[in-house]
């Protein structure tokens, strides 16, 4: 078997759970996780760490960059902040024009791009006091979520006719594409919720590079030795080998997050202690 990254292009439906137990079942193959979730009503790339030697390094990639295709439906908004919550006309206010191309586009300039607070919706995975938000809003009891800091690199207008607006977004990991739609709605007054949402890249790994879910096979797999090509290396030799993979430390100094190969594979992730190195994981 291979140990490495799958690109899956996710169809709207599942649960990134589900991917996962479709993934186990087609691969034959209990170790399967994913790089970050997506929700149902969403759709796009999703990437899956495969065997127990992916799953050691998943740690490495938490923080990637995302992009996304987004479709905003403006006058009315949702309780959940996308299509699948209960859905409200909003009616324009007197004085208040329906906002033309060049309204949206400034702004968002002006308030949606950068390091922004952004207040995740309440129907959100988030713990609050060791609870799902969302299990807490379908109780009716309400969440108060506290604004979190995210990043919008990119936000553009791919096409425009009120009241249907599609946006490609770049953003930092963490960042909710349901309250930026939201948040656009409330800021242009007319209200805004997302009506659609495709994932068009992870980090490096794009959506173009994936296979859809009912036809994945073993080949697809990304090996380790590739995934992890652009990370610090050092050469092993036969003993350093024995001694990494049986615990002991070697005469060699490392930076954070350094891999250790041998005959062409990854076998350890090293840190440094006292001028020293060893394995903090053993691939």
């Amino acid at each position: 078997m291979r140990h490495g990254f799958l690109l899956i292009d996710k169809p709207v439906g599942p649960s990134s759970h589900d991917c996962v137990a479709m993934v186990r079942k087609a691969l034959s193959e209990r170790k399967v996780g994913h790089l970050g979730t997506l929700d149902p009503a969403a759709e796009g790339l999703l990437v899956m760490a495969v065997g127990a030697k992916a799953l050691k390094v998943v740690e490495l990639y938490k923080d990637l960059t995302k992009e996304y295709e987004a479709d905003v439906k403006f006058g009315a908004v949702s309780t959940t902040y996308d299509r699948e919550g209960v859905v409200e006309e909003v009616t324009l206010k007197p004085g208040v024009p329906v906002p033309d191309q060049t309204a949206v586009q400034n702004m968002i300039a002006d308030h949606l791009i950068g390091k922004i607070d952004q207040v995740p919706p309440g129907y959100s995975a988030i713990k609050v006091g060791g609870e799902r938000a969302y299990r807490k809003m379908r109780q009716g009891r309400g969440v108060d979520l506290p604004p979190r800091e995210v990043e919008i690199t990119d936000c553009d207008i791919i096409a425009y006719d009120y009241p249907d607006l599609k946006l490609h977004v770049g953003c930092s990991s963490g960042t909710y594409i349901r309250s930026l739609a939201h948040d656009l709605g409330n800021l242009l007054r007319c209200g805004g919720y997302l009506s659609g949402l495709r994932r068009t890249k992870v980090g490096d790994w794009s959506v173009k590079d994936s296979v859809p879910l009912d036809k994945v096979n073993w080949t697809d797999v990304l090996p380790l030795k590739e995934v992890l090509v652009g990370f610090k290396k050092i050469e092993l030799n036969e003993e350093e080998y024995y001694d990494i993979i049986n615990g002991r430390d070697i005469d060699r100094e490392v930076d954070l997050n350094t891999f250790g190969w041998f005959e062409g594979l990854p076998i350890a992730m090293l840190i440094s202690e006292d001028g020293r190195a060893r394995a903090r994981k053993v691939l």
